[in-house]
């Protein structure tokens, strides 16, 4: 059954764009920096990708400002990031559908991010972890999303890769499409979301 939504929310890091390892590198060299024990990557998968930075740091039991520092470095790592084949050619296909960005990013990060690829005009918003008090898995971020496009969550569908996302969008009452993972409806690749949209 195809699904016709008010509006669509995208994650970005890991539905539109590949920074896992950009991400990964900045916080080992921000530990680095302070003294901290460095992660693998698989440790940094299991317990970290897709969930709030400041969450994280919280959750590592160390100081606020080693987060700050984590995000003003990030810029250095920004080649490490790559553009998934199919977004820009799902984002045009998906152009008459109102979109906005949700990231747990900060939001310089993600501007500079959507600037690189080109892909900034297709969102007419673009809602980061500096715009809420708490970031994914708290569905505030969503209700931000639909306040400012003028929606309903239970009318919109939100993409996501990880379950910080499935679950900010299942307390928030949205459709979740999962990326290669449970969800209302799970996809292997993103080009695949505009065969179950109406």
């Amino acid at each position: 059954m195809k699904i016709k939504p008010s509006a669509i929310l995208f994650d970005m890091d890991g539905v539109l764009v590949d920074s896992l390892d950009s991400w990964w590198k900045s916080l080992n060299q921000t530990l680095k920096a302070f003294g901290h024990r460095e992660i693998s990557r698989d440790e940094f998968i299991e317990k970290y990708w897709g969930h709030d930075l400041q969450d994280n740091i919280e959750r590592m039991k160390l100081n606020p400002e080693v987060g700050n520092f984590c995000n003003t470095i990030y810029s250095e790592h920004l080649d490490e990031v790559t553009i998934y084949k199919d977004t820009k050619d799902t984002l045009q296909r998906l152009k008459r559908y109102k979109k906005a960005i949700i990231t747990n990013t900060p939001r310089d990060c993600a501007r500079q991010i959507l600037k690189m690829f080109d892909i900034e005009t297709y969102f007419s918003h673009i809602i980061t972890s500096d715009d809420v008090r708490k970031g994914k898995p708290n569905p505030e971020i969503i209700f931000k999303a639909c306040e400012r496009l003028n929606v309903y969550p239970e009318a919109v569908v939100l993409v996501g890769d990880t379950e910080s996302d499935v679950q900010a969008g299942r307390a928030a009452g949205c459709t979740v499409v999962g990326i290669e993972i449970n969800a209302d409806y799970t996809i292997k690749t993103l080009l695949e979301l505009t065969e179950i949209l109406e």
